[in-house]
C-alpha cells in the first residue's frame, strides 16, 4: 500500500464504513472494496504533460518551488486592506532555492513598500520568474500563491485541478473497463498534489465549475497530508 492508498484507507474508515478491504481481487482494480459493493480506485491528482502519447506527472520541481514560494510569501505577514497573488514561471534547469530566495525576498519587499503598486513581473532570474496580481478581495496573507507555470503545464490552481481531474478520471476509467460490471458502484478518490487541500474560497470556485466525470458514481478529492480535508462531487 502506497502513501495515497494509506491516506484513502484512513478517509474511508473515518467516513464510517463497516468494511474496507484493500485489493479485494489482488493486484487488479479496485484498490478498495467498501461494504462489499462500492469499488474504490485511488490516484494522485497531479499535473501532467504528454510524452509520446503518454502522460507523465510534473511534480518534483513544481511542488518544491510552490512550497518554498508559498512559505516566502507568507513570511511577509497577514493582509491589511489588500492581498496579492504570486505566480511563478520556470523552466529547467532551475537554480538552487538558496540562491534564488534572497534576491526574490528583496524584490517582494521592494514591491510591498512601493507607494503605488500594480500587477506585473517583479522578479526574473534566468529560468525563474515571478509575477504579482492583485486579489479582488483581502485574503489571509499579503502574498498568496496563485499558480505556477512549467514548460508543459501550469496555470492557476483551480484551472489545473479541473483539467487534471478529467485526465485522471479518463485514465482510470480505461483501467477498470474490464471489471466495471463486477461491482454496482465505482468511486474515484484523488489525493490532491496540485492544491494540497484547497482553502474554502478555492474549493467553492472549483465546485462551481466541476462536473462529475462520466463513468464514476462519486469523485472525492482529499488532501494527501490530512484525510479529514476532502470534498466530493
Amino acid at each position: 500500500m502506497d502513501a495515497s492508498e494509506a491516506c484513502v484507507e484512513e478517509l474511508l474508515k473515518n467516513m464510517g464504513f463497516k468494511s474496507v478491504v484493500y485489493e479485494p481481487d489482488g493486484n487488479v482494480p479496485p484498490d478498495f472494496l467498501v461494504d462489499d459493493r462500492i469499488a474504490i480506485e485511488v490516484r494522485r491528482l497531479n499535473q501532467n504533460y504528454g510524452v509520446r502519447s503518454r502522460k507523465r506527472g510534473l511534480e518534483e520541481d513544481s511542488i518544491y518551488l510552490w512550497q518554498r514560494l508559498e512559505k516566502l510569501g507568507h513570511s511577509f505577514g497577514s493582509a491589511s486592506d489588500e492581498s496579492w497573488f504570486l505566480f511563478c514561471q520556470f523552466s529547467r534547469p532551475i537554480k538552487p532555492w538558496k540562491k534564488i530566495e534572497p534576491k526574490l525576498r528583496a524584490a517582494l519587499k521592494s514591491f510591498k513598500t512601493q507607494s503605488v503598486r500594480s500587477s506585473g513581473r517583479v522578479f526574473t532570474d534566468e529560468n525563474f520568474e515571478v509575477d504579482v496580481f492583485r486579489s479582488s478581495e483581502s485574503l489571509e496573507h499579503y502574498f498568496h500563491m496563485g499558480g505556477s507555470s512549467d514548460l508543459q503545464a501550469g496555470g492557476f490552481v483551480v484551472a489545473e485541478m479541473l483539467t487534471n481531474i478529467e485526465h485522471c478520471a479518463s485514465e482510470k476509467l480505461v483501467k477498470i473497463s474490464r471489471v466495471r460490471s463486477k461491482y454496482p458502484e465505482w468511486w474515484l478518490v484523488l489525493t490532491d498534489h496540485i492544491g494540497f487541500g484547497l482553502n474554502e474560497r478555492d474549493k467553492k470556485q472549483l465546485l462551481a465549475y466541476a462536473t462529475r466525470p462520466a463513468g464514476w458514481d462519486r469523485v472525492i478529492v482529499v488532501s494527501p497530508s490530512d484525510s479529514g480535508k476532502w470534498f466530493d462531487f
